[in-house]
């Protein structure tokens, strides 16, 4: 099963309002583990950045000017996604960004249908706490000590360890490292001689003396019982 951890990065947060996508991440899962297979550009929004998002992220207008315009890297934007679930820290968000990009080129737009919020599966596994991203690490003891600034791939990595402690822990890599601890080929296993089994004479001396020195037995009741009938 193919699973991509998403994020995205911009110039603000109304992509109707003239926002636009700076950065896009994204992760692959494969049966719920992490692969090294990967997604991420910066895109030239061809405007300028607000401070406030300038302070969120660190991206400048001068770093993005010189970096791709989306519709330069949507063909292989869209190839990476195929038709993969999306893993997203508030969908609507990233989606809308998404879409709106893609409708600005007369593309047909992601349905919402394939996006997995983690918002809405964080905030109905702990009601009423923080469900921000640095909340939901610091619950899970995921070291996030290296984000000083949001950045969609970092993000995107973050939210990979959050998603799998979500649907309830990375227990498929811990069966998968096992397996591999123990496998390989029988014959560079050590081979080890059987252990006797059998009692001693003197282990069944002591046996028969410990077992004298016990009152009224179990085992007696029952062939007491059986004598009966």
């Amino acid at each position: 099963m193919r699973e991509l951890v998403l994020d995205t990065e911009t110039t603000g947060l109304d992509p109707l309002g003239g926002h636009r996508l700076v950065e896009i991440g994204c992760v692959e899962l494969i049966n719920h583990l992490p692969t090294r297979n990967s997604f991420h550009r910066y895109i030239n929004p061809q405007r300028d950045m607000p401070e406030e998002a300038f302070r969120v992220h660190g991206l400048s207008a001068d770093f993005l000017a010189g970096q791709p315009l989306f519709a330069d890297i949507v063909g292989e934007f869209l190839e990476f996604l195929e038709d993969s679930p999306l893993i997203i820290h508030n969908a609507t968000f990233d989606m809308g960004f998404i879409n709106a990009e893609l409708t600005r080129l007369g593309l047909a737009t992601l349905p919402m249908s394939r996006a997995v919020d983690t918002v809405a599966m964080a905030r109905k596994r702990f009601p009423g706490a923080q469900v921000n991203l640095d909340a939901l690490c610091r619950r899970f003891e995921i070291d996030n000590t290296h984000r000083t600034k949001h950045g969609a791939l970092l993000d995107a990595e973050l939210l990979a360890d959050v998603y799998l402690q979500l649907i309830g822990g990375r227990q498929p890599g811990l069966d998968l490292a096992v397996a591999a601890a123990t496998s390989g080929p029988a014959a560079e296993r050590p081979r080890r001689e059987p252990r006797p089994h059998q009692p001693s004479a003197e282990e069944l001396d002591a046996h028969r003396a410990f077992v004298a020195k016990l009152k009224n037995p179990i085992w007696l009741r029952d062939e007491e019982v059986e004598t009966a009938r």
